[in-house]
Formats: structure tokens, C-alpha cells, sequence
């Protein structure tokens, strides 16, 4: 296999560990000077600094609000969930004309960021035993194993075969190089890191932003989800299930917007916001989802909503043809803006905009409105609007859908399977599912029910790739009935992502481009 240089960076030692965005050359650069990082480990307080500059990742971005990461709506523009009308994070553009080399925004991003981060993590590791000892070393060290997981795990979904480079960047031969190791390789890693990081975390809510037992499990649930070890994903997620450590908000909107998201003990992890130093980049959410309509929920999306007696529209005794929107599942108004609504649906603008109108204010007719991410007590948000919501990454609701989808294909729809759908589907008020169910049907109902659930979360994407379904769902999806013309692209090649062609420039011809670019 063709070997490519290690991972370099342009950065002292502080800036290294404590910067959020830098946009540098990640392969083959040697630093124009070499700080030492003993310039920087003095301190226990270096300690605290450096393990923050760790969480700062979770902000970076290539530029501005449109292509931030782990904005995570995103990622439903390119999937059959979302229309983003301005291309954030790439979606249009990755929807209607491809991935490329050359794509910007998040195919260019996430392989930038992640590897700076993990290259961040790997000095934080190699260093901090120098100012730190005992519980509270073990403890540092395993929330910078969980990050570097984190990242590998990004970059094992979204490129497959990378580089593994775990050794501190500044004691490094820079002409050195090593061999890209396949995806098998890299989860392997993700995996171990986990195990440690699973090891030493504090087995106990999650409260400020740091990563705690329950956040690493629940990764790893994901990796083995992703590599259909079933049993293993299924043992683990129970395991969650069982220490009680976290449960359903009852409120399903209150995850998505201060102050509630504070007090839901469902968040397993996220990207935290806290007025007044960390807002959200450019501009508020309201003003990106409700102002802008950055992103649209699709016509095949809210079809997918059941109505409220749990079947489907076209079976159900309490659906009223002609009045599509009322007598659904709960969870669809709770994340859409329907046309005619007004503030009593939370709609929250006033004067000429008090009623949601589809082709008024960036609203595409054909679309919908999103609502989910919405602060309730916001009113005509607009430019200078502050919100602090946290970007939700892990919920609980997910541990226990995917323990179904684990369980379901280890032993078919058995009671444990039901239970965990009943609790999610009953949180919304919505009723069980029919008994008597095969495992194919069970399956089918578990996919319906993460689309439905997750709905601009960021997960549509990855389930469909993990399911070996995107192609059959995405290419020639066509986002808009009232635009039949415009369709999606999705080609199976897309299931490794490019490696963003400046990399390749740089390190010709060293590196070697994923197959299908």
C-alpha cells in the first residue's frame, strides 16, 4: 500500500493544543519553528488549558456559520430529510452535482479538523503525566482518548482507509513517512480508545460538557452498530439501559434550545454553548433555520410521519384527508412549520410574517419550515438575535434504538425490543407497535422510527450509509414534487469520501486518492 507522510503541523505548542480552526497544510509541512511543548506543560492549570483546547475542536469550522462543524442539521441536507437552499455545510452542492476532490465545505473540513484534533490529543497524552498524577491524570487521559476515538471514528465513517498517527507531533522525524491503514485498522483504534476511555471516565451523568462512561459507551454502541457486531452492540447499549444513569426528557423539543437542554438528563453528549462567550458563529440558529430556511424538511420526510393512532395516513381511522398536517405523530410539529401557522404553533414572527406563509422570507414552497432548535420564547429573530443552544451529539433515545436495531438482528423482535421502542414512541405520546412483528418488519419500524426521531439531528446520513441503502435512497431522490426535474446524486463510491485534492497536491505522490475521484 502507498505510504503518505505523517501528520505535521504548522503550530507552537500552545497554539497547537488550544487552537479551534487553524486551516493548515495536515501532511507535508515541516514547522517553521519547533516551540517546545516544555515551553507549555508547567502547570496543573496547563493541564486544565490543554484539555480544553481539546473540547475547542468540537467548534471548528472552514470559515464562517455555513460551514461550521457539528452544526449538526447539516448533515440532513444530504440526505432525504433536509433541502439546504444555501448549500450549508456542502449538501446541495454534494446532492445535486457530487462529491469531488475539490468539494469545499464539510468534505474538505471534517478531514482538516479532525486529524488537527487528534494531533492535538496525541500531545496532550504524550505530555500532561509531566504536571498531573494519580485519579485526576487517569481521568484527564481518558477524556483525550475518548476524543481522539471520536475524531478517528469521523474520519473511519467518512474516508474509510486514513492514516493512523497516535505518537506526539513534536517528536517526530517530519520526513519520515508511514502507510495508510484500512478502515478495519483505524476502528480497531477507535475501539481501544474507547476501552480506555470507558475505563477512567466518571460513571456519572452528563453535566458540563465533558465526556463521562456513559458518552464513551454509547460511541462505541455506534462503532459496533457500524461494524455489525450486533451482539456486542446490543450487550453494550443494555449495559447503559441499566446503570440508570440517564433516562427520557419528557419533553422531546426541550433537548434542542436553552435553558431546558441544562436540566435533560437524555444528552449523553453535545457541543457546548454558554452565553456570553461561546455563541454560535455569525449568526443565531433561529435566524439560519427559521429566518434564512438554511435548511427544509422534504415532502418525503413528512409523509413518513405517521398519523396519531400509529398507522400510516392512508389506513388510519383518525387521519382527515385535506388536512394533512393535523392527527400525526407529535414529533412532526414538534420539528416542522406548517403552512397557516400562527404564534399559537410557535410560529415567531410577527406583522406581515405572522403567518407561516411557503414562499414568504426564503421559505421554498414545496418544503417546510424547521422548528426543532427553535428557543419558544424568541420573537422575529433576526441579525443581532443571541442563542447558546448546544448542538445535541448522543441521546438517550438513541441508546435505545439502536439496543432494538442491535437486538432485533441477534434474536428478531423479542420483548426487549419492544420495550425500548415503547419508550421512546410513548414519550411522544405515540402508541405501540403491533405485536406479531417479523424481524423484517421489526427492522423496518426501527429505521422509520430513527428518521422520525432523529429528524434534523444529523444522523439520517450515516444510518443510510451504514444500512447499504444511500444509493437506492438518494440517487435521483427527487427533494421537491413540485420540482420533479431536480434530482439527487448518490454514487456508491461515495461511501469512502475523497481526500480533499489540496492534500493530495501537497503530498504527490505519496498519497493516493480513494477510488471512484
Amino acid at each position: 500500500m502507498k505510504k503518505i507522510q505523517q501528520l505535521i503541523f504548522t503550530i507552537t505548542a500552545t497554539a497547537f493544543i488550544l487552537c479551534s480552526g487553524c486551516n493548515k497544510d495536515l501532511l507535508d509541512v515541516t514547522p517553521p519553528d519547533k516551540l517546545s511543548s516544555a515551553f507549555f506543560w508547567k502547570t496543573p492549570d496547563d493541564a486544565d488549558k490543554a484539555l480544553t483546547g481539546l473540547y475547542n475542536y468540537l467548534y471548528a469550522s472552514s470559515g464562517g456559520y455555513a460551514t461550521s462543524q457539528f452544526t449538526v442539521f447539516a448533515w440532513d441536507n444530504f440526505t432525504d430529510d433536509s433541502y439546504g437552499q444555501y448549500n450549508y455545510g456542502g449538501g446541495l452542492n454534494a446532492l445535486t452535482s457530487g462529491i469531488t476532490p475539490q468539494s469545499g465545505d464539510f468534505v474538505y473540513s471534517y478531514y482538516s479538523n479532525c486529524y488537527q484534533a487528534i494531533a492535538a490529543a496525541n500531545s496532550f497524552l504524550a505530555n500532561v503525566d509531566k504536571v498531573l498524577s494519580g485519579d485526576q491524570l487517569t481521568k484527564y487521559k481518558a477524556e483525550a482518548y475518548f476524543l481522539r476515538a471520536f475524531h478517528y471514528f469521523w474520519l473511519a465513517q467518512l474516508y474509510g482507509n486514513t492514516v493512523i498517527f497516535t505518537d506526539d507531533p513534536f517528536k517526530e522525524d517530519y520526513k519520515s513517512t508511514r502507510a495508510k491503514s484500512d478502515r478495519a485498522e483505524v476502528l480497531k483504534l477507535v475501539l481501544a480508545d474507547l476501552d480506555l476511555a470507558i475505563a477512567s471516565l466518571p460513571d456519572a451523568g452528563y453535566t458540563n460538557g465533558h465526556a463521562v462512561k456513559a458518552t464513551a459507551q454509547g460511541y462505541k454502541v455506534r462503532v459496533l452498530l457500524f461494524q455489525k457486531r450486533y451482539a456486542e452492540a446490543a450487550a453494550l447499549a443494555k449495559e447503559i439501559m441499566t446503570a440508570n444513569k440517564f433516562s427520557l426528557f419528557a419533553n422531546y423539543a426541550a433537548n434542542f434550545y436553552k435553558p431546558d437542554q441544562n436540566n435533560s438528563k437524555e444528552i449523553m453528549f453535545s457541543v457546548k454553548y454558554q452565553r456570553p462567550n461561546i455563541l454560535h458563529q455569525d449568526v443565531a440558529i433561529s435566524v439560519n433555520l427559521q429566518r434564512w430556511k438554511g435548511e427544509q424538511g422534504t415532502q418525503d420526510l413528512i409523509n413518513e410521519y405517521e398519523a396519531a393512532d400509529g398507522k400510516d395516513t392512508a389506513s388510519s381511522a383518525v387521519y382527515v384527508k385535506g388536512k394533512p398536517f393535523e392527527n400525526r405523530d407529535p414529533r412532526m410539529r414538534l420539528t416542522f412549520f406548517f403552512p397557516g401557522d400562527t404564534k399559537a404553533q410557535g410560529w415567531p414572527f410577527t406583522g406581515a410574517l405572522s403567518i407561516a406563509t411557503p414562499g414568504k422570507d426564503s421559505w421554498t414552497a414545496g418544503y417546510y419550515a424547521v422548528k426543532k432548535w427553535l428557543d419558544p420564547s424568541l420573537t422575529d429573530p433576526d441579525y443581532g438575535t443571541i442563542d447558546d443552544n448546544d448542538f445535541v451529539l448522543l441521546r438517550y433515545a438513541d441508546i435505545l434504538l439502536m439496543y432494538a436495531e442491535a437486538q432485533n438482528e441477534v434474536t428478531g423482535p423479542d420483548a426487549s425490543v419492544y420495550a425500548a421502542i415503547k419508550l421512546v414512541r410513548n414519550r411522544s405520546n405515540m402508541p405501540d407497535l403491533p405485536a406479531g412483528l417479523s424481524q423484517a418488519e421489526m427492522r423496518t419500524r426501527i429505521r422509520h422510527e430513527r428518521r422520525v426521531e432523529f429528524a434534523l439531528e444529523g444522523i439520517r446520513y450515516f444510518d443510510l450509509r451504514r444500512w447499504g441503502i444511500a444509493v437506492q435512497k438518494l440517487d435521483g431522490f427527487v427533494p421537491n414534487p413540485l420540482q420533479p426535474t431536480i434530482k439527487t446524486k448518490y454514487k456508491a463510491n461515495y461511501e469512502f469520501w475523497p481526500i480533499p485534492q489540496t492534500e493530495i497536491d501537497r503530498n504527490a505522490p505519496v498519497l493516493i486518492q480513494n477510488d471512484g475521484y
